[in-house]
């Protein structure tokens, strides 16, 4: 029997990932204070952010479900430059000094992935941390306004993505693409493995 699956976020990138490797989410986007839950937590990894607060996001979406084999996928992604953590830049010069400063350069992209099995009165966790360098081609002022002028590099982590509008000025990836998209699909299927569950059982799309 196939698992309902739930995604735990309102991302359209990680629920396109999902979709294109042929399995179908349930929308459950979690309300978080995310910045309260960080500085709670006094989380100043990169890596450690973006897995705490994955995390988060499972577990409270968890505990507002019910039923039985039930997957829910929690995932954050935060970008680290110069070894300082970025996440969203939600405003218009956030996001311009951040392309600015990333120009030429190259960080790390980390997401956060938790999964969390409800299979009758039984509850598995897993999580993992996984790491993308991104390397940036040197952007022109006039290519940085117009980009941030379009509204999309303010509500994704690092001010960019590669499946679209920022696609031109990546240089190269070293590490898995679909985790700087948004969700490690490589990492989803070694979690689930960690519960014994094979990629198999959750395809709902098979060719």
């Amino acid at each position: 029997m196939l698992p309902t699956i739930v995604l735990a976020s309102a991302s359209p990138a990680r629920k396109m990932l999902l979709e294109n490797a042929g399995i179908k989410p349930i929308i459950q986007v979690s309300h978080l204070d995310e910045d309260a839950i960080t500085a709670t937590n006094n989380w100043h990894k990169p890596e450690e952010i973006a897995v705490g607060l994955a995390i988060a996001k499972a577990v409270e979406v968890a505990n507002n479900l019910s039923g039985t084999n039930t997957l829910i996928i929690g995932c954050d992604s935060v970008m680290e430059f110069d070894g300082q953590p970025h996440g969203k830049p939600l405003d218009h010069d956030t996001a311009l000094d951040r392309l600015k400063i990333m120009s030429g350069g190259s960080g790390h992209l980390h997401t956060g992935h938790c999964v969390i099995w409800i299979n009758g009165e039984n509850q598995q966790q897993v999580s993992k941390v996984t790491s993308t360098e991104v390397v940036f081609h040197e952007m022109t002022a006039n290519e940085i306004n117009a980009y941030v002028a379009t509204g999309e590099p303010l509500n994704v982590a690092g001010a960019f993505t590669l499946d679209s509008l920022g696609g031109p000025f990546i240089k190269e990836i070293h590490g898995d693409p679909s985790n700087v998209i948004g969700l490690s699909l490589p990492t989803l299927r070694l979690l689930l493995a960690k519960m014994g569950i094979g990629w198999e059982s959750v395809l709902q799309n098979h060719a």
